[in-house]
């Protein structure tokens, strides 16, 4: 466990010190040759470190989470939540931090979720952000959305790389990642996929997953339920521990 956690320190030192380097490097491009930097140039360097900087929210906002969890807190708040607008919403996020992965989102319901809005969110952002990071050559990440009598299922499936089925279990633990992160070719801190199970477990859904290799692939699907008229007064309710 102290290897696992020394890795984890020094892993996370590598992902904050990565977009902050790149901020700084582009923001001090900027001051030091603005005269000479075309409109085209200053937006695309602009962009580059609001992708970075939301790389860093995302990254402060999973450690965050992993505190409360540990310490038990429970702030969620269940509310009437659109999903198809808080899909498109992740996806933008994301898809900032790699824009040549294509999203493919295909629709079959349009029921909406009782959930808590931000943890939601953050559900989504970790698991289209570790979809996008895995693929490999076909840069695609296929989304689907549809429902059956009691939940909305969220399938998220990435392709170029597959999970033994062993591993299953181990990598909704906390700091747990196939490959050290040394040998790993995606930059990860160990936390999307625990940090995901727990809040969705907190909002009275679950996740699964399974995996293949003709072709190779991986597919994360979740469970939230869906929002009833008859739960209105119960949608408002703070819960804590």
């Amino acid at each position: 466990m102290n290897n696992i956690k020394e890795e984890f320190i020094s892993t996370l030192s590598h992902e904050i010190r990565t977009p902050l380097t790149s901020i700084k490097g582009f923001s001090k491009t900027m001051l030091d040759n603005w005269d000479s930097l075309d409109d085209e140039q200053k937006k695309k360097f602009l962009n580059i470190m609001v992708c970075q900087s939301q790389r860093l929210i995302n990254l402060v906002e999973n450690v965050l989470n992993v505190s409360k969890i540990d310490s038990g807190a429970n702030d969620t708040v269940l509310t009437k939540v659109d999903v198809i607008n808080a899909i498109n919403s992740a996806i933008a996020m994301v898809k900032m931090n790699y824009p040549d992965i294509d999203f493919e989102f295909s629709i079959y319901s349009k029921e909406p979720v009782l959930a808590d809005f931000n943890k939601f969110q953050q559900v989504l952002i970790n698991l289209f952000d570790n979809a996008a990071k895995y693929t490999k050559n076909s840069k695609k990440v296929q989304i689907s959305l549809k429902n059956n009598k009691n939940n909305a299922i969220i399938t998220v499936k990435n392709f170029g790389i597959s999970i033994d089925e062993k591993y299953f279990n181990a990598i909704f633990e906390k700091f747990f990642r196939i490959d050290t992160y040394l040998k790993s070719t995606a930059q990860g801190s160990g936390l999307g996929l625990y940090i995901t199970k727990n809040l969705l477990e907190l909002m009275g859904g679950r996740i699964e997953v399974k995996s293949g290799d003709s072709p190779k692939y991986c597919e994360f699907t979740i469970y939230l339920p869906l929002y009833e008229v008859e739960n209105a007064t119960k949608s408002a309710l703070r819960f804590h521990n």
